[in-house]
């Protein structure tokens, strides 16, 4: 199973094997990752659970749709160019390792 690190404002890192298939937002509310609000269940309509990549490895991750830019324009804190939706970040293989860093707020 791959492995995702979690970063929390203090620096502290959470790190979960999640299977293939499981969104990066699924894994953290399965695992109580504080951070990770995703009002909307992971249907892209909160912005509650925006993360930062790791920007070294921005192309390990699916590339961006229209609706999830449009959408980060709503996240509370700053939006980077790293910055995802972590529900559109659906693990595979090769993310084993992938690093997120929670934003300061969800909402």
């Amino acid at each position: 199973m791959p492995s995702i690190t979690y970063v929390h404002t203090d620096g502290s890192r959470e790190v979960l094997d999640v299977p293939v298939g499981t969104s990066v937002m699924r894994a953290a509310i399965l695992n109580s990752v504080d951070g990770i609000v995703a009002e909307c269940g992971g249907e892209m309509m909160c912005a509650t659970c925006h993360v930062y990549v790791e920007e070294a490895q921005l192309p390990l991750t699916p590339p961006q749709s229209d609706d999830e830019k449009a959408m980060l324009e709503f996240t509370a804190s700053e939006r980077k160019p790293n910055s995802r939706l972590s529900c559109q970040l659906v693990v595979t293989p090769e993310m084993d390792g992938l690093v997120v860093y929670l934003p300061e707020s969800q909402v």
